[in-house]
């Protein structure tokens, strides 16, 4: 599903009256008439619809994610996914522990356009950095990083991240997968290397470098860097799964995805 799908941002349409749209024919903005007999789109909210539409017209040329991310929901939050698929960066944090004001960050891992890259604490992991990787993207996606990796980074380092945020684990629950990333990734059939190491293996192998062990950080690094590279993975099962529930084929087989 892309953006251009979607009418759900307009006061007074909600998910019912979307599908109702999506029904009669309009799957995209292109295709909206004023004059469409839909249940709940009267004079006014087709006023609203339209000026919506001329509005975010202009934004989706300029490639604006803050302006998409303030209008959708946050439970449609999915939907920029595909629009901003190659501008998005996913990253992972490891740390000494669970308390952002007591434990350390000792890596993070991005993941952007094909490319992984890993910084790590007393080498180039500095709110610079940080702040560059968050700039370069247009959306960023985690797997519980609106309540963890994103508030430690911003504690730990004094920094703002304030790049549009789709964190992964609340698609997941939408579509009936709950747990940790792990069991998600099994469920999905998703690999890793290293099935057997996990967060307080990452804790260890830390430690483990602190007393001189350069192969426990490689280690970690690889660890960490496949937790971002399989959020790719992930997000593009999840998301194509919530396309196929909420933008479903209508009788005679097509919806007119773009």
């Amino acid at each position: 599903m892309r953006i251009e799908n979607s009418f759900i941002p307009v006061e007074g349409v909600g998910e019912r009256t979307e599908r109702r749209l999506w029904e009669q024919g309009v799957h995209t903005w292109d295709e909206f008439d004023r004059g469409v007999d839909v249940a709940g789109v009267g004079t006014t909210t087709a006023d609203r619809i339209e000026s919506f539409i001329a509005d975010a017209r202009a934004h989706l040329d300029d490639r604006d994610a803050p302006y998409f991310d303030r209008q959708f929901p946050s439970s449609e939050r999915w939907r920029l996914y595909e629009e901003f698929r190659d501008t998005t960066c996913f990253f992972d944090i490891e740390t000494t522990g669970l308390d952002e004001r007591r434990d350390r960050v000792t890596t993070v891992s991005f993941h952007q356009d094909g490319e992984t890259t890993t910084l790590v604490a007393g080498d180039d992991l500095t709110d610079r950095r940080l702040e560059r990787q968050f700039r370069e993207a247009d959306l960023l996606a985690t797997f519980n990083g609106a309540r963890f990796d994103v508030p430690f980074l911003e504690t730990a380092f004094g920094i703002d991240v304030d790049t549009p945020h789709l964190d992964l684990m609340y698609p997941c629950k939408r579509i009936g997968l709950s747990g940790g990333l792990k069991p998600i990734e099994r469920e999905l059939g998703i690999g890793r290397d290293r099935r057997d190491l996990s967060g307080r293996d990452a804790v260890r192998l830390w430690h483990e470098y602190e007393r001189g062990d350069e192969d426990a950080l490689d280690t970690l690094v690889s660890y960490n860097r496949e937790d971002t590279e399989n959020l790719r993975t992930l997000a593009d099962t999840v998301c194509e799964r919530l396309d196929e529930a909420v933008f479903p084929a209508t009788l005679d087989g097509s919806l007119g995805r773009r």
